[in-house]
């Protein structure tokens, strides 16, 4: 693939005014070292839980007995600063129910998680022998300026890792603000086909398409999606989940 040609796709796609509506959003979240991180990195320094009880999850699974959808990511999988019942997996629960699959969604999303922390936590998603996996991580990585090659080796961990537990993978993707450079965005923007590419996962590059930009999608921190917002990602998700299910 031409990395720069897919860049010049996804700066078309999301737009100028997108990114710099990201941009503004971001500033002034700083790192102790004066770089920039995300919002999501700041709200776990913040009082209270960022993590949803899931003991009782794992109870609610064994007594259910549908296979698992499990989404696998940071905040904008945990649906941080929405209401209850308003991330993205609880909308895809509900598309998959209305379009009569018997699957369970599981949320799986604990804010601020980098991919470093995804193949921490890969053991626990691995035991769960889901039927789909829902990948979404990397956005913390760029935002903090890690090594592209750092975070592509750890998606491709928690690929393999999924795989071999027997869950089919979708890889979903993010993209950065253009202030982090051209030649770092292409490649971090990269990370997401070329690993699909590389083991036959299919992909959505951007995970808030249609949702970036648009009035009352986001939140007020320009980072995360409303509740009308997740109801969006979880349409852009499904038609990727889909055929790797069964009636």
């Amino acid at each position: 693939m031409n990395v720069l040609w897919y860049f010049e796709r996804m700066q078309k796609f999301v737009g100028s005014f997108i990114l710099a509506g990201l941009l503004s959003g971001l500033a002034g979240c700083k790192t102790d070292d004066g770089g920039r991180t995300s919002p999501e990195v700041a709200e776990n320094n913040a009082p209270g839980p960022v993590e949803a009880p899931k003991a009782a999850i794992r109870k609610a699974d064994v007594v259910d007995g549908r296979p698992l959808v499990v989404c696998f990511g940071d905040s904008l999988t945990a649906g941080y600063g929405a209401e209850d019942g308003a991330s993205y997996p609880d909308f895809l629960q509900k598309d998959l129910d209305g379009a009569g699959y018997r699957y369970r969604v599981v949320n799986e999303g604990i804010s601020g998680n980098t991919t470093k922390d995804g193949v921490d936590r890969l053991a626990g998603v691995e035991r769960m022998k889901a039927a789909v996996v829902v990948l979404e991580f990397g956005g913390n990585d760029g935002l903090r300026g890690f090594d592209v090659k750092t975070t592509r080796a750890n998606l491709a961990t928690m690929i393999e890792g999924l795989k071999a537990s027997g869950a089919k993978v979708v890889l979903a993707g993010i993209t950065l603000p253009p202030d982090y450079g051209a030649d770092y965005v292409t490649s971090f923007t990269a990370n997401y086909p070329v690993l699909a590419k590389k083991y036959g996962v299919p992909v959505l590059p951007f995970l808030l398409k249609d949702v970036y930009g648009v009035p009352g999608m986001m939140q007020g921190d320009r980072t995360h999606a409303t509740e009308k917002g997740n109801a969006v990602v979880a349409r852009n998700v499904l038609p990727l989940v889909e055929p790797l299910l069964r009636k």
